[in-house]
């Protein structure tokens, strides 16, 4: 008897769950003694008496005279839908409840028993077709396997009888690979294993038949999915209700499509689909701890077969995507279990995977349909939670293998190769499975654009009629979801930043394909997300300065006809009254033409000479942002614990002045100019379109968010005794004025106890975050639509990501700058006044250095991607003399005469950024 005979002498009656083979602690064999890590174990345990609970509320324990109130035998446990029965097993568990002894002639429940009972009693069948076509009499046990191995099958018991066709699809899972590797072993020889991978991994079929769950999903699984990640036991009763209502709406708003099958035509997607559920017939705990086993061979004598193996599966899978639509297999619903199968293998971004199989996977995954993208992402994020940094990570080496180690020119750029195209498609993937496994806010706080404002300004005649360019992405679509939903994604949005992929794009020609209506042509700023801040913002200038000249040509056009107008947008304003004068003069711009707002700005003092090149503009924008927030106006309140303006509910100043500052803050994005102002982060999410919520409350008063927390995790009965608080909250004006507000009717009368406790705190933040700031923060927003309407900075941006665009970055590194600068009039890096001039900077403190930023450059803030994105040039202005450095702030040009020792240029340098302001500067 050979070895391969006496792996499958017994044939395959022993086969378990992986769950067995991971937890039994009487299997023998070390390599069955594959253990989990502890939490899961932990967990996998719970889960069992979980189930018995279960099964008690539902069935009973089968003893007639059974009298415990938590068992459905004994005639006390109302009719329970199985959400309800799985909600109540957990708190039962948590609480340690009587568990009956199930009677000797209790029968296995079949998930066809369930289903027809929670039929009659009007129940959704949760467990639709979860096993596809080729599962039959499924039950909750282990199910009979198949008997009778061909003798002449390759891989013996490893072949399942497909009942229509008669085919033989060879497949594997954990039980049979756990026997191959003891045999390999024992015998000293790999041969088996690696023809066992080679048949299974490259045949789309053998694979989607592979590791396939040994019973369906009970509701345990789903609820125990939306479950926080701590002790079982430690579970609150309200954690248990958030987790069934959750799933419950789960349940109403799943869609469950049967199409007709057919021929498919021209790549359309039309093949039967068994059930279009967001769940997966693959075990993944039991792939897991397959892979562990398998990547534990030593030498990793399999992996050359295995690579092949994906290489010819992903090929197959790509032609038959791309030119059928379709993939053609005997289940063509269970593809997306052959992508699981292959992005859980652990070591995909290592070695020849990363070079040779990764490529093709992506390849073939980007053929995929929106739907099956979709699904694949829910799968992922539900599925596969732990493996996302992991394949996230597979997929930004293979970027930046392929980016450093390409020829790219003007003629073939990134764009044009598939093996980082392809990547950053399945990226996206990913990326959206990373905000669904991640803490999500409902949709409904996303907010449309804002109403007409009711106001006697002319600004209010014409605010309102721009509608904003909707940039949505098709994949978002599907998922019902957008990046502003999430309140904290499982992996830092950071992560899927690829600097060496940002700074090898061209961006022009990256946005032309942008714009470009051609199909074929792939643009990063539709995958924005692996964009570096600094790439993005490059991309909206592009945007910016063709709206820009597009508006020069028109103006040449008019002139030409006989309608001559101005090309800018000038604005002329007297330094004492610039509120007054910027308002007037953009409320005749808008009342004129909305438009001319997107023409380049140009700002002229009154009574001074100059011509602005940038550096007028950007002394305009920083006087009137320091008007706007003079705390005379009344127009914002300042938050003392975090250094923030807010809107003043109840300030005195028309709409039209909130809708100045909302233009002022548009234009500053779109004539490329930074902000010194100082808003907490729920001011740019509101402006992006989501409405403030308690957990913004962080960053805008945190005191008052720990107080709100405090008040959540209170636990005991006596709430009303120890806060002492109604529905009626109280708050103070800029002047220190006292006003009361009830959140709902009768509030005064309403105090917050353990059951209202959430409803008070949600409308408690409502109101001091939205409502009562809703008049001002309209305006404002109204004001900022007018100019950002039709530019695609919410494709590109995330709210974090407006923040830095407004305000620069926080990372003040001045030996970046010293890098990035260039020397112009005989000076050098080496040259001595140089080197004086770099030793004097680096010992500043950093508001001197602020001081010397405002300057050379007439803005103390540091572009988006830090000080080696400010192209600073330091020129000779004659030889030593007592002049003091002038700067053309307009060009980032400091004038330095060669003082003749670093004492000296000390003190000159010193004088003329503290006493520069309004002089020095041309």
């Amino acid at each position: 008897m050979n070895a391969e005979d006496k792996i499958y002498e017994s044939g395959d009656g022993e086969a378990s769950s992986a769950s067995a083979v991971a937890s039994t602690p009487e299997l023998s064999s070390p390599t069955r003694e594959l253990q989990l890590d502890t939490d899961t174990m932990k967990r996998a345990a719970a889960k069992k008496l979980i189930e018995r609970y279960f099964y008690q509320l539902i069935d009973g324990c089968g003893n007639s005279n059974c009298d415990n109130d938590y068992c459905a035998s004994s005639g006390k446990v109302r009719n329970l839908t199985p959400n309800q029965a799985a909600a109540q097993a957990i708190q039962l568990f948590s609480q340690e409840a009587k568990l009956c002894d199930a009677q000797p002639t209790k029968v296995a429940r079949t998930q066809s028993d369930l289903t027809n009972k929670s039929n009659e009693k009007g129940i959704s069948n949760y467990g639709n077709s979860i096993l596809g076509s080729s599962t039959i009499g499924s039950t909750f046990t282990t199910p009979e396997p198949f008997s009778g191995i061909p003798e002449n099958s390759r891989l013996d018991s490893q072949s399942t009888t497909n009942l229509s066709q008669g085919k033989e699809v060879a497949y594997i899972n954990t039980e049979k690979l756990l026997k191959i590797l003891d045999s390999c072993k024992q015998n000293d020889s790999y041969s088996l294993l690696i023809r066992t991978l080679g048949e299974v991994f490259s045949s789309a079929d053998s694979l989607s038949q592979s590791f396939i769950k040994q019973h369906p999903d009970s509701p345990i699984d789903a609820l125990l999915d939306k479950a926080p990640k701590k002790d079982l036991k430690k579970l609150k009763k309200e954690d248990v209700r958030i987790m069934e209502g959750d799933l419950d709406k789960d349940e109403d708003s799943q869609e469950i499509t049967e199409e007709g099958g057919g021929e498919c035509s021209q790549g359309t997607q039309n093949w039967t689909s068994t059930s279009m559920q967001d769940d997966i017939r693959v075990d993944i705990t039991s792939l897991r701890c397959g892979y562990k086993a398998l990547f534990e061979v030593p030498g990793n004598v399999f992996e050359s077969a295995l690579v092949h193996a994906l290489i010819t599966l992903s090929g197959n899978l790509e032609l038959e995507l791309r030119l059928f639509g379709r993939p053609k297999m005997e289940h063509p619903e269970d593809l997306l279990n052959v992508f699981v199968i292959v992005l859980e293998i652990p070591t995909l971004g290592s070695s020849e995977y990363l070079e040779m199989a990764l490529p093709q996977v992506c390849k073939a995954a980007s053929h995929l349909s929106v739907k099956l993208q979709a699904r694949l992402a829910r799968i992922l994020a539900r599925h596969c939670r732990c493996r996302l940094k992991g394949l996230l990570e597979a997929l930004q080496q293979l970027i930046t293998l392929k980016v450093i180690s390409g020829h790219f020119s003007r003629e073939y750029c990134v764009q044009d190769e598939d093996s980082i195209t392809t990547p950053t498609k399945l990226m996206k993937v990913v990326y959206y499975a990373n905000i669904l496994a991640g803490e999500l806010d409902p949709p409904e706080l996303r907010q449309e654009d804002c109403t007409a404002i009711t106001d006697d300004s002319l600004l209010s005649n014409v605010v309102g009629k721009n509608s904003r360019a909707q940039h949505e992405d098709p994949l978002a679509a599907e998922l019902q979801i957008n990046v502003l939903d999430s309140r904290s994604p499982y992996l830092p949005f950071t992560e899927f930043y690829n600097e060496p992929l940002s700074d090898a794009i061209e961006m022009d020609k990256d946005f032309a394909y942008y714009k470009s209506e051609s199909p074929t042509k792939f643009s990063f700023m539709n995958y924005a997300f692996i964009l570096t801040p600094a790439s993005k913002t490059l991309g909206l200038y592009y945007d910016n300065r063709i709206k820009m000249y597009s508006e020069r040509r028109m103006s040449f056009f008019h002139s030409v006809v006989g309608q001559p107008t101005n090309p800018y947008l000038r604005l002329k304003v007297r330094r004492d009254h610039i509120i007054d004068d910027a308002l007037v003069e953009l409320e005749m711009v808008a009342m004129e033409n909305p438009k001319d707002l997107r023409k380049q700005l140009v700002v002229e003092f009154e009574g001074e000479q100059g011509i602005d090149e940038g550096g007028v503009s950007k002394e305009f924008f920083q006087l009137i942002v320091e008007e706007i927030f003079n705390p005379d106006y009344g127009m914002f309140t300042f938050q003392n614990e975090t250094k923030t303006f807010w809107f003043n509910p109840t300030s005195f100043e028309s709409d039209a002045q909130f809708t100045l500052i909302g233009i002022i803050l548009g234009l500053a994005i779109y004539n490329n100019i930074i902000l010194d102002v100082h808003f907490p982060m729920v001011v740019y999410r509101k402006l992006m379109g989501k409405k403030g919520t308690y957990y913004d409350l962080q960053d805008w008063n945190p005191t008052l968010f720990t107080g709100l927390k405090a008040m959540l995790e209170y636990e005991a009965d006596d709430m009303e005794d120890t806060f002492v608080q109604t529905f009626r909250i109280c708050y103070q004006d800029v002047f220190g004025t006292t006003f009361f507000h009830e959140l709902k009717e009768g509030g005064d009368q309403i105090y917050v106890c353990q059951d209202n406790k959430k409803e008070f705190v949600d409308l408690y933040a409502d109101f001091l975050l939205n409502s009562c700031v809703e008049k001002q923060f309209r305006a404002f927003r109204r004001g900022f639509q007018m100019v950002t309407d039709e530019s695609p900075l919410h494709l590109l941006f995330r709210p974090e990501e407006v923040e830095q665009l407004v305000c620069g970055s926080k990372n003040f590194d001045f030996n970046e700058l010293e890098e990035a600068t260039e020397y112009d009039g005989g000076y050098t890096s080496s040259s001595s006044i140089i080197v004086y001039f770099w030793e004097i900077v680096h010992k500043m403190p950093l508001e001197s250095k602020r001081k010397l930023l405002q300057f050379a450059t007439g803005s103390d803030r540091v572009p988006v991607g830090g000080l080696s994105k400010l192209k600073l040039i330091i020129a000779k202005n004659g030889p030593d003399s007592d002049r003091l450095p002038t700067a053309h702030t307009c060009f980032n040009v400091l004038l330095l005469p060669e003082y003749r020792s670093k004492e000296k240029l000390n003190d000159r340098l010193m004088k003329a950024i503290n006493y520069s302001k309004g002089f020095g500067m041309l």
